[in-house]
């Protein structure tokens, strides 16, 4: 199970007024543990006033760049995203998860693909990695960047974006999507929505030459984008999504009709193994999740943003019956073989065993 390790900041550029990339290095014996695979995120802890904030970040460099970059945007209200814009500097330490997510396809340097990218704002971060290091390592295969922002001045890693353009001339199309911003081409100005996928589709793009799509942003956006590239031919077998930002629920979510009429007893016994110990405890039927049972039970469970999003508490119930709230990053073959995130996972059955081992 994955525990925090120290990294040094090596570095904190300013990439936009409200956004910084962060270069990070694990220490010697670290190293192996933080080799990262293109596409995803470390999840970072630090101490605000006494409590104890965690917030994940994806990876934006790319695996040949023989170095560890996180951009962090700042979010209004935002205790961790303020500080690090306004106070991280090189010399300090971060805490840190090894890396974690499943936002990524395996590489074949023999294979000719032509993969489609859709980002929102700071969701260009996980793309910019699997960018450069599938360019890199598929030679004979292409990319088409759609990348949304509000206007040109809020565009993360622009020039970056453009160097790699010129690097890999006919492999590499990069279209900007202004929502506050008039440009020449009228497709190009305003928010994504269907009609505007379905001109992408017309003017631009050839769906049926696509054989993996990414996407990464806010959740409505993402949802129309999917929506739209299943109408175009793609499965969801060819969908790979990260969401950064939750509202409602997601992949495969259901109210937690049933637990009402679950049997009213005083609690389930919950047994939990983490790092190959196993601690059994009782929680409450309703009102708490297994997450927050084991930390209750002073398990260090792991876990990131409690709110669906990230798969950092995925487990697997292997007695019992449970239900999840809310869910944003589980696949859908994953919760039919059991897993679960723990942050929004519910007990109905009297008893229950889960591992985060498994």
């Amino acid at each position: 199970m994955a525990r925090f390790h120290s990294l040094d900041v090596i570095d904190v550029r300013r990439e936009t007024r409200d956004a910084v990339v962060v270069t990070l290095k694990p220490r010697a014996e670290d190293a192996e543990a933080f080799d990262f695979t293109q596409g995803q995120y470390l999840t970072f802890r630090r101490d605000f006033e006494g409590e104890e904030l965690r917030r994940s970040y994806s990876i934006c460099a790319g695996k040949d760049e023989g170095c560890l970059k996180v951009g962090i945007k700042r979010v209004p209200g935002g205790a961790f995203s303020t500080w690090a814009n306004e106070n991280l500097a090189p010399g300090d330490t971060l805490e840190a998860m090894p890396p974690m997510g499943r936002f990524h396809v395996p590489l074949d340097s023999a294979a000719e693909r032509h993969y489609l990218g859709f980002a929102g704002g700071s969701g260009i971060t996980p793309l910019l990695s699997i960018i450069k290091t599938t360019l890199a390592r598929e030679p004979k295969s292409r990319f088409t960047l759609v990348y949304a922002n509000r206007q040109i001045s809020s565009i993360m890693f622009r020039e970056e974006l453009e160097d790699l353009k010129n690097l890999y001339l006919n492999r590499l199309s990069v279209l900007h999507i202004l929502d506050a911003e008039a440009q020449e081409i009228d497709l190009f100005t305003g928010q994504i929505d269907a009609d505007k996928m379905t001109g992408l589709f017309t003017h631009w793009i050839d769906a049926k030459s696509v054989d993996t799509a990414f996407i990464c942003g806010p959740e409505p956006m993402m949802l129309t984008i999917a929506a739209s590239l299943r109408d175009h031919g793609l499965t969801d077998a060819q969908i790979k999504f990260e969401l950064f930002a939750s509202s409602q629920p997601g992949r495969t979510a259901r109210k937690i009709e049933t637990v009402k009429a679950a049997c009213e007893s005083a609690g389930v016994q919950a047994t939990v193994t983490l790092d190959g110990a196993t601690r059994t405890f009782t929680m409450p039927r309703q009102g708490q999740s297994l997450l927050e049972a084991a930390l209750a039970a002073h398990m260090d469970a792991p876990y990131s943003c409690k709110a669906g999003v990230c798969s950092t508490c995925r487990a697997k119930v292997l007695e019992g019956e449970t239900e999840m709230a809310v869910n944003h990053a589980l696949e859908d073959y994953e919760v039919r073989a059991g897993y679960v995130l723990s942050c929004q996972c519910y007990p109905l059955s009297d008893r229950v065993v889960v591992s985060y081992d498994a």
